[in-house]
């Protein structure tokens, strides 16, 4: 009894400590945009001007835009649909403001009385509903997805040939490194899902370093390898539900 008291307690230190690290990153990265965003609009004036949209500024804003696709599916599966609705226009209008803004408010409802439970399942999964009500259709998302992927790489590789390389000094203006930290900030909510979705760290670290290059080719390859994994038994839910209890039994290899 003893023992098994003592791993409670410890396993809801680390629950509340894992709660507290994803609350302050989210919090800061949140704080990071706003006032990127702000210091950019006062002095580079409005996002709104022609003479921006040069031909890697499009195709980084395909890229943004397709990885905020992946992030309102998630939030369109755990949400009622007007709720799904508002935070997937802010998502649209505000990026990952909103990213930060929707995962600390649902890391701030985790219930105090439960602090052995993992926060990330929480975050990534519909608790207390039946989330085969979504009616999500796996093979809807797997064509989604898998066009979405197709049209960032043709949309990179198109760029790459008509304007060329995207590493040169004179692309990246002021809102252009807004719309990376912004895109960035992005990636770091999807790569902590793949954190614990994946088995092995490894794995992990793999996916994220192909999340950081490729950006939304990677979270569309990694979606619909997710969704072709589902078992038939799986078929009415979404990739995200794939998380579940996996991130709280498995070992970190």
């Amino acid at each position: 009894m003893e023992i098994h008291l003592g791993l409670l307690d410890w396993m809801a230190m680390a629950g509340s400590s894992s709660l507290m690290a994803y609350k302050m990153l989210f919090s800061v990265l949140g704080c990071v945009m706003v006032v990127t965003l702000v210091y950019t609009l006062l002095t580079d004036g409005s996002p709104f001007r022609r003479e921006l949209l040069t031909p890697w500024m499009v195709a980084t804003l395909v890229d943004f835009y397709v990885n905020v696709v992946a992030i309102a599916t998630w939030v369109v599966y755990k949400e009622s649909t007007w709720s799904a609705l508002l935070w997937t226009i802010l998502l649209v209008c505000s990026g990952s403001i909103a990213t930060c803004a929707y995962i600390v408010k649902k890391l701030s409802e985790i219930c105090s009385q439960d602090p052995v439970q993992n926060p990330v399942r929480h975050v990534f999964l519909r608790i207390g509903c039946d989330w085969k009500t979504k009616n999500f259709s796996i093979v809807f998302l797997k064509i989604l997805f898998s066009v979405l992927g197709l049209v960032v790489f043709t949309t990179v590789v198109y760029t790459l040939i008509t304007d060329g390389s995207p590493f040169r000094m004179e692309l990246l203006t002021p809102w252009m490194a807004a719309t990376l930290i912004d895109f960035y900030i992005n990636v770091v909510a999807i790569s902590v899902w793949v954190i614990h979705r994946e088995s092995s760290w490894i794995t992990s670290f793999i996916w994220i370093i192909f999340l950081i290059c490729f950006g939304s080719i990677t979270t569309c390859v990694y979606i619909v390898v997710q969704l072709f994994h589902l078992s038939r038994q799986d078929q009415s839910t979404v990739v995200y539900s794939a998380i579940t209890d996996k991130s709280d039994t498995k070992t970190r290899k």
